[in-house]
């Protein structure tokens, strides 16, 4: 894969590839940043193969800081220089459609939070499908109320989701930064690892992942993220279909009869050899 880009660094590994974003001093996300990402995000998608996706940062003890406040600051000011009139949106900021494209994208996406995030990055880590965070002294959270305003990345939106209503207001109304124990035990953190070795064990996290089944893992994404907008009866309707899918497979097929003829643990069939096919 090339690997020109100014604030990204690619690692590419067989069936992952784990992606270091790059703003040095700031550590912030920027608007060029987001342009770079979806570029990046356009070879990405090229990528058959591929089945595990994950963003750390490269800065030391830092994921990503937070969105650029001076890039909101300047459009702030302007706003208040050129009033105009409350119209609704008429599409979605170029923030939010990176992270579509996270949602929907085939393979599992992963944050790897190995530091201070907040704001923006904390949303950044929200829109991945799962977020693993360093263990040490660090800090996340949406603390956008302590300047006037909301967190505008989708964080209402997917921390209410991921932990609920009230407990998503009490964080950001409050302005709250957690610590990764915290953030844990909330739920809005799949694993801990430890600090000292943290990016090895990133890579661990990504192998186990990307070692098991791809059609089986590529529709428990599409179905579970589609079927929060559904009832339950078209979710379940949902559910099937995708199961009809994996009960197609070549993969799914070889990988029960094996279990049948070894009498292996169901737990242990996840080393099988997977074809994606």
């Amino acid at each position: 894969m090339v690997n020109n880009f100014e604030h990204l660094e690619i690692e590419e590994n067989e069936h992952y590839v784990i992606c270091s974003l790059s703003n040095p001093p700031t550590h912030t996300l920027t608007s060029s940043g987001i342009l770079e990402i979806n570029k990046f995000l356009d070879l990405i998608e090229e990528k058959n193969d591929l089945r595990v996706l994950a963003f750390t940062g490269k800065g030391k003890d830092v994921f990503i800081k937070h969105y650029e406040v001076g890039e909101l600051a300047h459009t702030a000011e302007k706003n208040l220089e050129e009033p105009r009139t409350q119209d609704s949106p008429k599409e979605l900021h170029s923030f939010h459609k990176m992270l579509l494209r996270l949602r929907d994208l085939n393979a599992i996406v992963i944050a790897g939070i190995n530091g201070n995030t907040a704001g923006g990055g904390c949303e950044f880590s929200l829109g991945c499908d799962l977020r693993v965070m360093s263990d040490g002294p660090y800090k996340i959270g949406l603390p956008e109320t302590s300047v006037g305003i909301l967190p505008g990345g989708g964080g209402t939106q997917r921390l209410s989701r991921l932990i609920g209503s009230s407990r998503a207001l009490d964080l950001i109304l409050h302005a709250r930064l957690i610590n990764p124990k915290e953030a844990h035990d909330l739920g809005i953190i799949n694993k801990l690892l430890p600090k000292d070795n943290f990016l090895e064990e990133l890579r661990f996290y990504c192998e186990d992942l990307a070692n098991r089944a791809p059609i089986a893992l590529n529709q428990v994404k599409k179905i579970i993220h589609q079927g929060l907008d559904m009832s339950l009866e078209e979710s379940l309707m949902l559910e099937q279909k995708a199961f009809d899918v994996t009960m197609n497979s070549q993969d799914a097929a070889r990988a029960m009869r094996s279990l049948l003829n070894t009498e292996e643990n169901i737990e242990d069939a996840s080393k099988f050899e997977w074809k994606g096919e």
